[in-house]
């Protein structure tokens, strides 16, 4: 069963509704649909993030180059 989830918009909040729901979308669809896409969002920042600090971190980038180099001498001819 679903459940229901009640909140008071404020000013910006009824704005953005009212775009989402202009083309007669309903009320529910357009707020579930507007959570999921905030959750994705959230999740690909997050990986972002991450991407970043990994990028920038010296030593891991040194092992990975030594990974390569060692996986080079693997190769068949």
């Amino acid at each position: 069963m679903a459940e229901t989830i009640t909140f008071r918009p404020d000013e910006d909040a009824r704005r953005a509704l009212a775009a989402l729901t202009a083309d007669g979308t309903a009320v529910s669809s357009a707020v579930r649909s507007a959570l999921i896409e905030a959750a994705r969002r959230a999740a690909r920042e997050r990986l972002r993030a991450e991407a970043a600090d990994l990028a920038a971190d010296q030593q891991d980038r040194a092992d990975a180059a030594q990974v390569l180099r060692d996986m080079e001498t693997l190769r068949a001819w």
